[in-house]
Formats: structure tokens, sequence, C-alpha cells
């Protein structure tokens, strides 16, 4: 198993307005504790490569407390030269949240030509709150990814230049300079939270599909459509395809990192994640078929999970070491799932990077028996 240090970079703030997306004024942000912020948080990502993990990932989120990062690849620049052996992974680019696209090609191949080929590249749509704060139309959502993608893996992989005529973006000449390292292209993911179209998009080009904050049984039925999906394309999906992100919380004994969870885990779900409900799926967003189906399996919103059901659901993962690795095991016995993406936060920075030590000493070892094989999944072939 491989692990990879996962940042939402957030504000932690306290308020009781409806909602932490879109319409939460600014007038809350200061800049000032948001400097010391930034750069708490690119030590901790900074930290997690001198600790051991595979990996680091950025993401990116519009107009809310929940993750101040509104360009993951500035983000990304500043951990390039900061560091020199883990993977850089963007987590992601929302494609139809852009006009340019083709900007998002160039930007991802510089990262990968500065970093010596440790970009990995996540594709995302962005969640629904993200159409409301950038006025992009929820209706061509799905259609500008596909479109989108195209574009970049063309421009990643021919010859420039050459014309691209879509439905949505037009460019008389494609011809990116730099043109990325890794070849054919930089690994591409596809996070999610499991919509049958996406499962199949992802599995036809042998993406890995990255879970996001999803309850394990969620999980479990997404990685085995996924795996179905694969079969389907002509192939075996290795466990580097199957990737999950959530938090983690270690501590010396389960007493202790329940206490911490309960009060930095809950924050996420119940100030982060707060928004009004139509903010979560606009009108048109969302298909038909998958509308169905997120119909017929919904749970609980996220400002209505209480710490019991984020542990019985297996959204989260706290406990001493040999409590967090016995509940590991479950996604990398169980689920056989590659990749964990996970974020620590200890209540402090300090106690923070205390609690990635005591996880990469005490608990990563005990998953490493092949975390140096298949480095190229998500490349596509």
């Amino acid at each position: 198993m491989k692990f990879y240090y996962f940042h939402l970079m957030p504000y932690p703030m306290e308020h009781d307005e409806p909602s932490s997306w879109v319409t939460l004024s600014n007038r809350h942000y200061d800049p000032v504790v948001g400097q010391r912020l930034y750069h708490e948080y690119l030590d901790q990502l900074e930290t997690a490569e001198r600790l051991g993990w595979d990996g680091i990932c950025v993401n990116e989120h519009h107009q809310n407390c929940y993750g101040t990062m509104p360009s993951p690849n500035v983000m990304a620049a500043m951990l390039v030269r900061r560091t020199s052996r883990a993977r850089i992974a963007i987590l992601g680019n929302g494609l139809p949240l852009r006009e340019n696209p083709l900007r998002i090609a160039e930007e991802i191949a510089m990262l990968d030509v500065v970093s010596g080929g440790r970009i990995v590249s996540g594709f995302v749509r962005g969640i629904g709150p993200e159409y409301y704060s950038t006025a992009v139309n929820p209706t061509h959502s799905r259609e500008r990814f596909y479109e989108a993608a195209e574009l970049i893996l063309r421009a990643w992989t021919e010859p420039g230049p050459f014309p691209f005529d879509g439905r949505f973006y037009r460019y008389p000449f494609v011809n990116p300079w730099p043109r990325p390292l890794q070849q054919p292209h930089p690994p591409v993911w596809c996070p999610s939270q499991g919509s049958s179209e996406t499962v199949e998009w992802a599995a036809r080009r042998r993406f890995p599909y990255l879970m996001v904050f999803t309850p394990i049984t969620r999980i479990a039925q997404i990685y085995g459509e996924y795996r179905e999906a694969c079969e389907r394309n002509g192939y075996t999906a290795s466990p580097y395809q199957l990737t999950v992100n959530l938090p983690i919380c270690v501590a010396e004994n389960d007493r202790k990192a329940e206490a911490i969870a309960r009060q930095h885990a809950l924050w996420v779900y119940h100030v982060g994640l707060r928004m009004l409900p139509g903010y979560w799926q606009p009108p048109g967003y969302t298909t038909e078929a998958s509308l169905k189906r997120l119909l017929a399996t919904r749970g609980k919103m996220p400002t209505e999970l209480t710490y019991e059901d984020l542990e019985e659901g297996g959204y989260i993962i706290s406990g001493s070491p040999a409590t967090v690795r016995d509940k590991l095991r479950v996604f990398s016995d169980e689920l056989k799932a590659g990749i964990v993406c996970s974020g620590m936060n200890g209540g402090s920075h300090e106690a923070t990077l205390d609690m990635m030590r005591m996880f990469s000493e005490e608990v990563m070892p005990h998953f490493r028996e092949d975390a140096a094989v298949d480095e190229t999944v998500g490349v596509g072939r």
C-alpha cells in the first residue's frame, strides 16, 4: 500500500451562517491568520515527504472556509522546489469550471518538467456549489469535463500544432510548450463520489478512481463496479487504481485519539461541509441515472453525521497505532485498495506534526511490502 498526505488547507472558523459555501462573507477571513495557516500547511506537506509518504496532495475549491486552495497548481508550484522525492498529486483541477483548459495542460506539463516527472494530475468536475461560485451552467458540466479532458490529453500526447474544434472549447493552434516529462503523459486520477458515468469513463482509460469522504459500504460497492468496468474493457484493475481518501487520527491510545477526532474531524462535516441543500445538486449537474441511484442510497447529510456515524461508517479512522493498523487492513486486505490519501489534524500545527511522525513510524511500515511497484498507473494505454 502507498500513502499520500492530503490537505484541504481549511480556514478553521466557527460561524452560525446556513452555508460555508458561496454566501459565507469573506469579511470573516483574516489574511494575517491565513498567512500563518498557509505556511503551516505547506510545512506539513513538506514534512510528509521527509517522513516517508509516497506523495502529497493539493486540491481545488472556491469561496468557502472548507478548503482555501482556489488554484492547486500554484500550491503545487510552491511544493515542487521544496521537495525532491514524493509525487505531487493535484486532486484536482476542476475542468468544467475553467474557460481555458489548455492553460491546465500547459501548467501541469510545466510542473511535471520542473519536478522531474513527479506530478499526478487529477481531473474533477468540481462539486455543486462551485457552479454557483464560478457562474458555470451545471447542465453542461459533464460534457465540458469530457471535452476538456480530451483536449488536455491530446495536448500532452500529440505533436502540435493541431486544431481543436469542440462544442465548448475551440483552438486553431494546440501546441503547448513545454511538453510533460512523463510519457505518454502524467498519471491521471479521477476523484469522485461514485457516479456511474465517471466510473465507466475512468475504467475505460485505466485511470485510478479515488473515493472521497464516502462510507465504507459505498466504497466497496463502487470498487466492485469499477472492477467490473475494467473487466468489460479487457483488463484486470490493479490495486493502485483503487484509491481512498479519508481522515486519519492516531494517538497513544484509543481514548485520546477519539477525543482529538471528536473535536476536529467533526468540524469538516458540521462546519466545513455545511451548505444549503440546493447547493449540493444544482439542477442539471447530475444525470438521471446517477440521480436515481443517489436518491436510492442517500444517507444523512454531512451536518447530520455524528462521530459514531463517522466511525461506524468508515468515513474516518482513529485510534492507537495498533487500532489504526487493524482498520487500515480492511482497505488493504478486504477492499484491495492500493493507495490511501489521508489528512491529519492534531489540533495545532505542532500536534499535527507529532501525529504524522507517529503514523509514519508505527503504521506505515506495516503496509510497505509492495509500495515501490506500479508507479505508471493512470498514464493510459
